[in-house]
């Protein structure tokens, strides 16, 4: 099962047990917070991000990233540990941070929009409002940095020099 609160799913977990199902179900329904849920239904799983979304709800760039690193960490299809690490590394600067992170066939790149636009691609790779190179974490078995047309920049060994190059060729950075 899983929770949602204002579109974004918060907490979910699996139970063998269906009585358990429905206490959770029942208490989030009945607006019952993800603790005391839980309480409920101790299978329910929820990351600490929410925790401080359900108090004072984050904006919506912040919570654009705390989404998406649980999505790839945490997927139903398994984890895709390439992909998680560009966006761990992503999300540790502060410049990328203020941008919104865009994932598509585990690739990643960055836009100053929040929700894509009716568009979405607008070519190979882009999409209305991507900043700067995109990463592709499968590049010939490294971190590949590609130009909005695809061109190649460079391949690293780790995700951190792949976004550290991200960073250093951001609009407006020296």
């Amino acid at each position: 099962m899983r929770l949602e609160s204002h579109g974004v799913i918060v907490a979910g977990g699996w139970s063998a047990e269906p009585t358990e199902a429905v206490r959770a179900a029942v208490a989030w329904m009945s607006g019952a917070g993800l603790r005391e849920t839980r309480a409920q239904a101790p299978c329910i799983e929820f990351r600490p991000w929410a925790l401080v979304h359900e108090q004072e709800p984050l904006g919506a760039v912040e919570l654009a990233w705390h989404v998406k690193l649980d999505r790839y960490h945490t997927s139903d299809w398994g984890r895709f540990p390439r992909t998680n690490a560009l966006l761990v590394a992503a999300y540790a600067q502060p410049a990328l941070r203020r941008l919104t992170p865009i994932t598509s066939h585990f690739n990643v790149w960055f836009s100053t929009r929040i929700e894509p636009s009716e568009k979405k691609q607008v070519g190979f790779g882009l999409w209305e409002g991507q900043v700067g190179y995109g990463l592709f974490p499968h590049d010939e078995r490294q971190y590949g940095v590609r130009r909005r047309d695809g061109e190649l920049v460079a391949r690293t060994g780790t995700p951190e020099e792949a976004v550290a190059l991200v960073v250093a060729a951001l609009p407006g950075r020296p």
